[in-house]
């Protein structure tokens, strides 16, 4: 086996389009494509760990609940961020089982629910900022708000979500097991939709948060943690992208960690998409990282090739 390890982190996105209404025959459709790009580190025989978002997947189930919340008890984000683990990691596991037997390769995929401890008392939960769930007209949405305590923005003039904390992510747990696992050539998605929220309370017993982790840095610690040498973030663009949407826009094809903490703190980078990214890959690097590579499914080939993505390293 290679001396490799990956870590790869795959946009929630990719799986569900913003475009598309998000059945389940679309889901595992966008799962084996995407895995068609994920087979070329097999190829190489890397290790691998796989993270994913579930943005579109959590809006649904609490769609789902929004819907029937007089019929049903409505769940816990925290326990919708579990079972979004368990469906999407299902959907990932039997397509790579699937990937694995055309290429007549013997290696196991697991699907490991995982908690990540938060710091209850981090400055981000008093000020939710994270949009979840679908858009309603303030008429619409003040009743479930007071209904269920929730706090609501407008996020586009006339639509309104509830809005959820987003804190960093302090521990990883089991992630001895993930390393054991990965390590020995097993196939591990972990930490799906950034983990699933928790924190010690007083009596030192874990208990959910409602609240979501940022994927990219879940990835980043998680890496860490299992000695990956390299990080892949799995985006929708090649290319990170300097003066992006701009008649200026211009591909970056190489940068530094300092180059990119440089452009980082002059707000280079846009916030909510790239810029989350960018804080991933400097604190991978920070870290027994080698290198990180930002680029899309569908060039994750020539990327390991390195003729294309941007590469981000520590200088040399």
């Amino acid at each position: 086996m290679s001396n490799l390890t990956a870590m790869i982190a795959i946009g929630g996105n990719s799986l569900s389009p913003k475009d598309e209404t998000g059945t389940i025959h679309q889901q595992f459709a966008h799962t084996r494509e995407t895995l068609e790009g994920i087979a070329h580190f097999m190829n190489r025989n890397y290790h691998i760990c796989i993270n994913h978002g579930n943005g579109p997947q959590v809006g649904n189930e609490l769609l789902r609940m929004d819907l029937t919340h007089d019929q049903v008890p409505p769940l816990p984000l925290g326990v919708c961020v579990a079972g979004t683990q368990g469906t999407i990691g299902y959907m990932i596991q039997q397509s790579l089982q699937n990937t694995l037997r055309d290429l007549n390769i013997d290696r196991e995929v697991v699907t490991m629910v995982t908690q990540v401890i938060i710091d209850e008392n981090d400055p981000t939960i008093h000020e939710p900022t994270k949009f979840v769930g679908p858009r309603y007209a303030m008429e619409e949405i003040k009743p479930l708000a007071e209904k269920f305590n929730w706090t609501i923005k407008e996020q586009e003039p006339g639509n309104w979500r509830r809005v959820v904390p987003s804190p960093m992510p302090e521990y990883i747990m089991h992630g001895k097991s993930i390393k054991a696992l990965v390590d020995r050539g097993t196939i591990v998605i972990a930490t799906g939709g950034g983990g699933i929220p928790v924190y010690n309370d007083d009596s030192h017993h874990l208990e959910g948060m409602d609240a979501v982790i940022d994927k990219d840095y879940t990835a980043a610690k998680l890496g860490r943690i299992i000695r990956a040498q390299e990080l892949w973030i799995i985006t929708d663009v090649e290319y990170v992208y300097r003066n992006y949407g701009t008649p200026k826009q211009k591909p970056i094809r190489k940068m530094t960690r300092s180059e990119a903490k440089k452009q980082f703190k002059k707000g280079e980078f846009q916030k909510g998409s790239i810029e989350p990214k960018i804080k991933a890959a400097m604190h991978f690097l920070k870290y027994h990282g080698k290198k990180v590579i930002v680029t899309s499914i569908p060039h994750i080939k020539d990327a390991l090739d390195g003729k294309t993505g941007t590469v981000i390293r520590n200088e040399t």
